[in-house]
Protein backbone atom coordinates (compact mmCIF):
# COMPACT_ATOMS: atom_id res chain seq x y z
CA UNK A 1 0.00 0.00 0.00
CA UNK A 2 1.19 3.53 -0.39
CA UNK A 3 0.75 5.83 2.54
CA UNK A 4 1.05 3.30 4.42
CA UNK A 5 2.89 4.49 1.33
CA UNK A 6 3.81 7.87 1.95
CA UNK A 7 4.29 8.03 5.33
CA UNK A 8 1.80 4.99 3.08
CA UNK A 9 1.42 8.24 4.39
CA UNK A 10 4.42 4.14 2.97
CA UNK A 11 4.56 1.38 0.38
CA UNK A 12 4.27 3.36 1.07
CA UNK A 13 4.15 1.75 2.49
CA UNK A 14 3.11 -1.06 3.26
CA UNK A 15 3.17 -3.32 6.15
CA UNK A 16 0.83 -6.31 6.13
CA UNK A 17 -1.56 -7.13 8.91
CA UNK A 18 -1.53 -10.43 10.73
CA UNK A 19 -4.04 -12.75 9.06
CA UNK A 20 -7.36 -13.22 10.79
CA UNK A 21 -8.20 -16.84 11.44
CA UNK A 22 -11.93 -16.75 10.72
CA UNK A 23 -14.27 -14.54 8.81
CA UNK A 24 -17.93 -13.89 8.15
CA UNK A 25 -20.13 -16.03 5.97
CA UNK A 26 -21.58 -14.34 2.90
CA UNK A 27 -24.99 -12.85 3.56
CA UNK A 28 -28.04 -14.41 1.91
CA UNK A 29 -29.74 -11.01 1.63
CA UNK A 30 -29.15 -8.19 -0.82
CA UNK A 31 -31.02 -5.16 0.44
CA UNK A 32 -31.51 -2.28 -2.00
CA UNK A 33 -32.11 0.48 0.55
CA UNK A 34 -30.87 1.67 3.92
CA UNK A 35 -27.44 2.78 5.06
CA UNK A 36 -24.26 1.79 3.22
CA UNK A 37 -21.26 1.88 5.55
CA UNK A 38 -17.84 2.77 4.14
CA UNK A 39 -14.40 2.74 5.77
CA UNK A 40 -11.62 4.82 4.22
CA UNK A 41 -8.14 5.57 5.52
CA UNK A 42 -7.51 8.84 7.26
CA UNK A 43 -4.89 11.14 5.73
CA UNK A 44 -2.75 14.01 6.92
CA UNK A 45 -4.49 16.16 4.31
CA UNK A 46 -7.89 14.52 4.74
CA UNK A 47 -9.85 17.62 3.75
CA UNK A 48 -8.84 17.25 0.10
CA UNK A 49 -9.79 13.57 0.09
CA UNK A 50 -13.00 14.20 2.01
CA UNK A 51 -14.18 16.78 -0.50
CA UNK A 52 -13.96 14.25 -3.34
CA UNK A 53 -15.63 11.56 -1.25
CA UNK A 54 -18.49 13.86 -0.34
CA UNK A 55 -19.07 14.57 -4.02
CA UNK A 56 -19.18 10.84 -4.81
CA UNK A 57 -21.55 10.19 -1.91
CA UNK A 58 -23.89 12.95 -3.07
CA UNK A 59 -23.91 11.54 -6.60
CA UNK A 60 -24.59 8.02 -5.37
CA UNK A 61 -27.35 9.03 -2.98
CA UNK A 62 -28.91 11.18 -5.69
CA UNK A 63 -29.20 8.13 -7.92
CA UNK A 64 -30.40 5.74 -5.23
CA UNK A 65 -33.58 6.76 -3.44
CA UNK A 66 -33.80 5.48 0.11
CA UNK A 67 -30.05 4.94 0.38
CA UNK A 68 -27.63 6.83 2.61
CA UNK A 69 -23.85 6.46 2.71
CA UNK A 70 -22.01 6.76 6.02
CA UNK A 71 -18.24 7.24 5.61
CA UNK A 72 -15.87 6.66 8.51
CA UNK A 73 -12.15 7.45 8.35
CA UNK A 74 -9.94 4.97 10.16
CA UNK A 75 -6.31 5.22 11.16
CA UNK A 76 -3.88 3.19 9.05
CA UNK A 77 -1.92 2.14 12.14
CA UNK A 78 -4.96 0.55 13.80
CA UNK A 79 -6.35 -1.13 10.68
CA UNK A 80 -5.34 -4.66 11.77
CA UNK A 81 -7.48 -4.52 14.89
CA UNK A 82 -10.36 -2.76 13.12
CA UNK A 83 -10.56 -5.26 10.28
CA UNK A 84 -10.12 -8.25 12.59
CA UNK A 85 -13.13 -7.09 14.59
CA UNK A 86 -15.11 -6.36 11.44
CA UNK A 87 -14.48 -9.81 9.97
CA UNK A 88 -15.58 -11.40 13.25
CA UNK A 89 -18.74 -9.30 13.60
CA UNK A 90 -20.45 -8.40 10.29
CA UNK A 91 -23.08 -6.39 12.18
CA UNK A 92 -20.46 -3.78 13.01
CA UNK A 93 -18.51 -4.14 9.76
CA UNK A 94 -18.59 -1.75 6.80
CA UNK A 95 -20.02 -2.74 3.44
CA UNK A 96 -17.14 -1.16 1.49
CA UNK A 97 -13.59 -0.50 2.65
CA UNK A 98 -10.24 0.85 1.52
CA UNK A 99 -7.27 -1.39 2.28
CA UNK A 100 -3.66 -1.83 1.23
CA UNK A 101 -2.79 -4.26 -1.53
CA UNK A 102 -0.14 -5.96 0.63
CA UNK A 103 -2.87 -6.80 3.17
CA UNK A 104 -5.05 -8.46 0.55
CA UNK A 105 -3.97 -12.10 0.85
CA UNK A 106 -4.44 -12.17 4.61
CA UNK A 107 -7.83 -10.52 4.43
CA UNK A 108 -9.04 -12.92 1.74
CA UNK A 109 -7.77 -15.90 3.71
CA UNK A 110 -9.87 -14.61 6.61
CA UNK A 111 -12.92 -14.51 4.34
CA UNK A 112 -13.16 -10.77 4.74
CA UNK A 113 -13.55 -9.50 1.18
CA UNK A 114 -15.91 -10.75 -1.51
CA UNK A 115 -14.88 -12.14 -4.88
CA UNK A 116 -15.91 -9.41 -7.33
CA UNK A 117 -14.31 -10.90 -10.44
CA UNK A 118 -17.61 -11.09 -12.33
CA UNK A 119 -18.50 -7.52 -11.37
CA UNK A 120 -15.17 -6.14 -12.63
CA UNK A 121 -15.35 -8.24 -15.80
CA UNK A 122 -18.86 -6.94 -16.57
CA UNK A 123 -17.84 -3.34 -15.82
CA UNK A 124 -17.17 -1.37 -18.98
CA UNK A 125 -14.37 0.64 -17.36
CA UNK A 126 -12.74 -2.51 -15.99
CA UNK A 127 -11.11 -3.34 -19.33
CA UNK A 128 -8.87 -0.28 -19.02
CA UNK A 129 -7.37 -1.19 -15.64
CA UNK A 130 -3.61 -1.68 -16.04
CA UNK A 131 -3.18 -5.49 -15.98
CA UNK A 132 -0.15 -5.51 -13.67
CA UNK A 133 -1.98 -3.24 -11.23
CA UNK A 134 -5.16 -5.34 -11.36
CA UNK A 135 -3.00 -8.35 -10.50
CA UNK A 136 -2.33 -6.76 -7.09
CA UNK A 137 -6.07 -7.15 -6.39
CA UNK A 138 -6.10 -10.89 -7.14
CA UNK A 139 -5.72 -13.97 -4.99
CA UNK A 140 -5.63 -17.29 -6.85
CA UNK A 141 -6.79 -15.48 -9.97
CA UNK A 142 -9.89 -14.00 -8.33
CA UNK A 143 -10.40 -10.24 -7.98
CA UNK A 144 -11.18 -9.08 -4.44
CA UNK A 145 -10.90 -5.33 -4.87
CA UNK A 146 -10.59 -2.54 -7.40
CA UNK A 147 -7.21 -0.77 -7.46
CA UNK A 148 -7.98 2.79 -6.35
CA UNK A 149 -4.55 4.21 -6.90
CA UNK A 150 -1.05 2.95 -7.54
CA UNK A 151 2.27 4.15 -6.23
CA UNK A 152 5.66 3.46 -7.84
CA UNK A 153 9.13 4.80 -7.21
CA UNK A 154 11.73 6.38 -9.47
CA UNK A 155 15.06 8.18 -9.12
CA UNK A 156 14.96 11.77 -7.86
CA UNK A 157 18.14 13.80 -8.44
CA UNK A 158 19.34 17.35 -7.80
CA UNK A 159 19.57 19.11 -11.16
CA UNK A 160 21.71 21.95 -9.78
CA UNK A 161 24.28 19.57 -8.31
CA UNK A 162 24.42 17.49 -11.47
CA UNK A 163 24.85 20.62 -13.62
CA UNK A 164 27.61 21.97 -11.38
CA UNK A 165 29.53 18.70 -11.55
CA UNK A 166 28.79 18.10 -15.23
CA UNK A 167 27.24 14.66 -14.65
CA UNK A 168 24.16 12.94 -16.02
CA UNK A 169 21.62 10.64 -14.34
CA UNK A 170 22.73 6.99 -14.37
CA UNK A 171 21.66 4.82 -17.29
CA UNK A 172 22.16 1.49 -15.50
CA UNK A 173 22.02 0.25 -11.92
CA UNK A 174 25.76 -0.39 -12.05
CA UNK A 175 26.38 3.31 -12.65
CA UNK A 176 24.58 4.49 -9.51
CA UNK A 177 27.27 3.65 -6.93
CA UNK A 178 30.23 5.16 -8.87
CA UNK A 179 28.19 8.29 -9.62
CA UNK A 180 27.04 8.67 -6.02
CA UNK A 181 30.61 8.14 -4.80
CA UNK A 182 31.91 10.81 -7.18
CA UNK A 183 29.29 13.30 -6.02
CA UNK A 184 30.02 12.74 -2.33
CA UNK A 185 33.76 13.09 -2.96
CA UNK A 186 33.16 16.45 -4.64
CA UNK A 187 30.52 17.55 -2.12
CA UNK A 188 31.14 15.81 1.24
CA UNK A 189 28.21 17.65 2.80
CA UNK A 190 25.86 15.61 0.58
CA UNK A 191 24.93 11.95 0.58
CA UNK A 192 25.67 10.62 -2.88
CA UNK A 193 22.29 8.92 -2.75
CA UNK A 194 19.94 8.69 0.21
CA UNK A 195 18.84 5.10 0.81
CA UNK A 196 18.30 3.03 3.93
CA UNK A 197 18.83 -0.31 5.60
CA UNK A 198 15.10 -0.57 6.20
CA UNK A 199 14.10 0.64 2.74
CA UNK A 200 12.87 -2.69 1.35
CA UNK A 201 10.91 -1.15 -1.53
CA UNK A 202 14.00 0.77 -2.57
CA UNK A 203 16.10 -2.41 -2.53
CA UNK A 204 13.73 -4.81 -4.31
CA UNK A 205 14.11 -3.19 -7.78
CA UNK A 206 17.82 -4.09 -7.59
CA UNK A 207 16.86 -7.71 -6.93
CA UNK A 208 14.28 -7.86 -9.70
CA UNK A 209 16.49 -6.05 -12.25
CA UNK A 210 19.19 -8.66 -11.68
CA UNK A 211 16.76 -11.47 -12.43
CA UNK A 212 16.12 -12.38 -8.80
CA UNK A 213 12.92 -12.55 -6.78
CA UNK A 214 11.65 -12.68 -3.22
CA UNK A 215 10.12 -16.14 -3.62
CA UNK A 216 8.96 -18.59 -6.26
CA UNK A 217 5.66 -20.44 -6.41
CA UNK A 218 5.00 -24.02 -7.43
CA UNK A 219 1.36 -25.00 -7.22
CA UNK A 220 0.17 -23.53 -3.94
CA UNK A 221 3.60 -23.57 -2.30
CA UNK A 222 5.98 -20.63 -2.02
CA UNK A 223 9.72 -21.09 -1.59
CA UNK A 224 12.13 -18.29 -0.70
CA UNK A 225 14.36 -17.15 -3.55
CA UNK A 226 16.05 -14.20 -1.84
CA UNK A 227 19.22 -16.31 -1.54
CA UNK A 228 19.43 -17.16 -5.25
CA UNK A 229 22.57 -15.97 -7.10
CA UNK A 230 20.53 -13.37 -8.99
CA UNK A 231 18.85 -12.01 -5.88
CA UNK A 232 22.17 -11.88 -4.03
CA UNK A 233 23.70 -9.90 -6.88
CA UNK A 234 20.92 -7.33 -6.54
CA UNK A 235 21.22 -7.18 -2.74
CA UNK A 236 24.98 -6.67 -3.03
CA UNK A 237 24.46 -3.86 -5.52
CA UNK A 238 21.95 -2.10 -3.26
CA UNK A 239 23.92 -2.48 -0.02
CA UNK A 240 27.01 -1.11 -1.76
CA UNK A 241 25.21 2.24 -1.59
CA UNK A 242 25.23 2.13 2.21
CA UNK A 243 28.89 2.87 2.73
CA UNK A 244 30.75 5.78 4.19
CA UNK A 245 31.69 7.19 0.80
CA UNK A 246 28.06 7.24 -0.41
CA UNK A 247 25.45 6.93 2.39
CA UNK A 248 27.23 6.16 5.70
CA UNK A 249 25.69 3.28 7.68
CA UNK A 250 25.84 5.35 10.86
CA UNK A 251 23.52 7.83 9.19
CA UNK A 252 21.52 5.62 6.83
CA UNK A 253 21.32 2.04 8.13
CA UNK A 254 18.20 2.68 10.22
CA UNK A 255 16.35 4.59 7.51
CA UNK A 256 13.26 3.43 5.67
CA UNK A 257 11.69 5.09 2.67
CA UNK A 258 10.37 8.15 4.48
CA UNK A 259 13.68 9.00 6.11
CA UNK A 260 15.52 8.40 2.84
CA UNK A 261 13.31 10.87 1.00
CA UNK A 262 13.50 13.30 3.93
CA UNK A 263 17.26 13.61 3.46
CA UNK A 264 16.64 14.62 -0.15
CA UNK A 265 13.90 17.05 0.88
CA UNK A 266 16.25 18.64 3.40
CA UNK A 267 18.92 19.32 0.79
CA UNK A 268 21.22 16.67 2.27
CA UNK A 269 21.35 14.24 -0.66
CA UNK A 270 22.05 14.38 -4.38
CA UNK A 271 19.72 11.47 -5.20
CA UNK A 272 17.07 9.28 -3.65
CA UNK A 273 14.52 6.66 -4.66
CA UNK A 274 11.14 8.30 -4.18
CA UNK A 275 7.54 7.79 -5.20
CA UNK A 276 5.11 9.79 -7.29
CA UNK A 277 3.37 10.29 -3.94
CA UNK A 278 6.41 12.17 -2.57
CA UNK A 279 6.14 14.96 -5.10
CA UNK A 280 4.10 17.44 -3.08
CA UNK A 281 6.37 17.15 -0.07
CA UNK A 282 9.50 17.61 -2.18
CA UNK A 283 7.95 20.65 -3.84
CA UNK A 284 7.51 22.12 -0.37
CA UNK A 285 11.14 21.53 0.61
CA UNK A 286 14.69 22.80 0.17
CA UNK A 287 14.89 20.79 -3.07
CA UNK A 288 11.94 22.59 -4.69
CA UNK A 289 12.71 23.73 -8.23
CA UNK A 290 16.11 22.03 -8.16
CA UNK A 291 15.30 18.42 -8.90
CA UNK A 292 14.38 16.09 -11.71
CA UNK A 293 13.09 12.52 -11.85
CA UNK A 294 14.02 9.63 -14.16
CA UNK A 295 12.97 5.98 -14.04
CA UNK A 296 15.27 3.93 -11.86
CA UNK A 297 17.45 2.29 -14.52
CA UNK A 298 17.74 -1.44 -14.96
CA UNK A 299 20.73 -3.67 -15.52
CA UNK A 300 21.07 -2.80 -19.21
CA UNK A 301 21.17 0.69 -20.79
CA UNK A 302 17.69 1.86 -21.71
CA UNK A 303 15.96 -0.60 -19.39
CA UNK A 304 13.89 0.25 -16.31
CA UNK A 305 14.25 -1.60 -13.01
CA UNK A 306 10.94 -3.25 -12.06
CA UNK A 307 9.31 -1.24 -9.28
CA UNK A 308 7.13 -2.46 -6.45
CA UNK A 309 3.50 -1.79 -7.32
CA UNK A 310 2.15 -0.23 -4.16
CA UNK A 311 -1.28 1.19 -3.67
CA UNK A 312 -4.69 0.79 -2.11
CA UNK A 313 -7.82 -1.08 -3.14
CA UNK A 314 -11.54 -0.61 -2.59
CA UNK A 315 -13.37 -3.82 -1.79
CA UNK A 316 -16.75 -5.20 -0.79
CA UNK A 317 -16.97 -7.00 2.57
CA UNK A 318 -18.07 -10.62 2.31
CA UNK A 319 -20.66 -10.22 5.04
CA UNK A 320 -22.46 -7.22 3.53
CA UNK A 321 -26.24 -7.39 3.32
CA UNK A 322 -26.17 -4.86 0.47
CA UNK A 323 -23.90 -6.52 -2.08
CA UNK A 324 -25.36 -4.78 -5.14
CA UNK A 325 -25.26 -1.31 -3.59
CA UNK A 326 -21.78 -1.92 -2.19
CA UNK A 327 -20.50 -3.04 -5.57
CA UNK A 328 -22.07 -0.10 -7.37
CA UNK A 329 -20.59 2.40 -4.91
CA UNK A 330 -17.18 0.74 -5.16
CA UNK A 331 -17.25 1.01 -8.94
CA UNK A 332 -18.31 4.65 -8.75
CA UNK A 333 -15.64 5.73 -6.27
CA UNK A 334 -12.92 3.59 -7.89
CA UNK A 335 -14.04 4.53 -11.42
CA UNK A 336 -12.32 6.82 -13.88
CA UNK A 337 -14.19 9.99 -12.97
CA UNK A 338 -13.34 9.88 -9.29
CA UNK A 339 -9.83 8.52 -9.76
CA UNK A 340 -9.14 11.61 -11.84
CA UNK A 341 -10.66 13.78 -9.12
CA UNK A 342 -8.52 12.05 -6.50
CA UNK A 343 -5.43 12.69 -8.63
CA UNK A 344 -6.30 16.37 -8.92
CA UNK A 345 -6.95 16.60 -5.18
CA UNK A 346 -4.15 14.44 -3.79
CA UNK A 347 -1.84 13.38 -6.59
CA UNK A 348 -2.92 9.72 -6.39
CA UNK A 349 -1.78 8.01 -9.59
CA UNK A 350 -4.81 6.44 -11.38
CA UNK A 351 -4.97 2.74 -12.16
CA UNK A 352 -6.62 3.03 -15.59
CA UNK A 353 -4.25 3.14 -18.57
CA UNK A 354 -6.16 5.86 -20.41
CA UNK A 355 -6.51 8.06 -17.31
CA UNK A 356 -2.80 7.61 -16.60
CA UNK A 357 -1.99 8.77 -20.12
CA UNK A 358 -4.28 11.78 -19.75
CA UNK A 359 -2.72 12.96 -16.49
CA UNK A 360 0.80 12.31 -17.78
CA UNK A 361 0.10 14.30 -20.96
CA UNK A 362 -1.08 17.19 -18.81
CA UNK A 363 1.82 16.91 -16.35
CA UNK A 364 5.26 15.86 -17.69
CA UNK A 365 6.46 15.20 -14.13
CA UNK A 366 4.50 11.93 -14.18
CA UNK A 367 6.26 10.53 -17.24
CA UNK A 368 9.04 8.69 -15.33
CA UNK A 369 6.42 6.99 -13.17
CA UNK A 370 4.06 6.02 -15.99
CA UNK A 371 7.10 4.78 -17.95
CA UNK A 372 8.01 2.66 -14.94
CA UNK A 373 4.49 1.24 -14.79
CA UNK A 374 4.48 0.52 -18.52
CA UNK A 375 7.84 -1.24 -18.22
CA UNK A 376 6.37 -3.72 -15.74
CA UNK A 377 6.04 -3.75 -11.98
CA UNK A 378 6.38 -6.50 -9.40
CA UNK A 379 4.69 -7.39 -6.15
CA UNK A 380 5.25 -9.27 -2.91
CA UNK A 381 4.24 -12.96 -2.65
CA UNK A 382 0.46 -13.15 -2.56
CA UNK A 383 0.03 -15.33 0.49
CA UNK A 384 -1.16 -14.79 4.07
CA UNK A 385 2.34 -15.84 5.14
CA UNK A 386 3.67 -12.55 3.84
CA UNK A 387 2.06 -10.75 6.78
CA UNK A 388 4.14 -12.87 9.16
CA UNK A 389 7.33 -12.30 7.15
CA UNK A 390 6.63 -8.59 7.07
CA UNK A 391 5.83 -8.42 10.78
CA UNK A 392 9.08 -10.24 11.57
CA UNK A 393 11.01 -7.63 9.52
CA UNK A 394 12.84 -10.43 7.73
CA UNK A 395 14.02 -8.37 4.76
CA UNK A 396 14.96 -5.15 6.58
CA UNK A 397 16.87 -7.22 9.14
CA UNK A 398 18.73 -8.93 6.30
CA UNK A 399 19.71 -5.59 4.78
CA UNK A 400 20.82 -4.13 8.10
CA UNK A 401 22.91 -7.19 8.94
CA UNK A 402 24.80 -6.75 5.67
CA UNK A 403 25.17 -2.98 6.03
CA UNK A 404 26.42 -3.24 9.61
CA UNK A 405 29.00 -5.84 8.64
CA UNK A 406 27.45 -8.39 10.97
CA UNK A 407 26.88 -10.85 8.13
CA UNK A 408 28.02 -11.12 4.54
CA UNK A 409 25.51 -11.26 1.70
CA UNK A 410 25.55 -15.06 1.46
CA UNK A 411 24.94 -15.59 5.18
CA UNK A 412 22.33 -12.85 5.59
CA UNK A 413 20.27 -13.93 2.59
CA UNK A 414 20.40 -17.58 3.71
CA UNK A 415 19.15 -16.58 7.18
CA UNK A 416 16.34 -14.56 5.57
CA UNK A 417 15.41 -17.41 3.24
CA UNK A 418 15.23 -19.85 6.16
CA UNK A 419 12.90 -17.49 8.06
CA UNK A 420 10.72 -17.02 5.01
CA UNK A 421 10.45 -20.74 4.35
CA UNK A 422 9.48 -21.33 7.98
CA UNK A 423 6.67 -18.80 7.54
CA UNK A 424 5.58 -20.23 4.20
CA UNK A 425 5.30 -23.74 5.69
CA UNK A 426 3.57 -22.76 8.93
Amino acid sequence: MRKVLAGLAALVVAAGCAPVQSGPAASDTDEKSGQLRVWLFDEVNRSAKEKVIQEAVAEFQGGHAGVSVDVQYIQVQSRAERFKAAFSDPASAPDVAEFGNTDLAGYVAAGGFADITADVTAWDEGKDLVPAVLDTAKVNGKVHGIPWYVGVRALYYRTDVFAELGVQPPSTLDEIAPLARRIRAAKPELLGISVGGKYVYGALPFVWANGGDIATKSGDKFTAAIDSPQAKAGIAKYTELLRDDICPPAQCAGNGGDASVENFRGGKAAMTIGGDFNRKSVDASAAAGKYGVVPLPGKDPGSVAPAFSGGNLLGVLSGTKRKTLATEFTRLLAGKQYQRKMYDAMGNLPTFADVQRAVADADPFLKPFTTTLESGTRFVPVTPSWAKIDAQAVLPTMLQEIVSGGKDVDTATKTAADAMNAAFSS
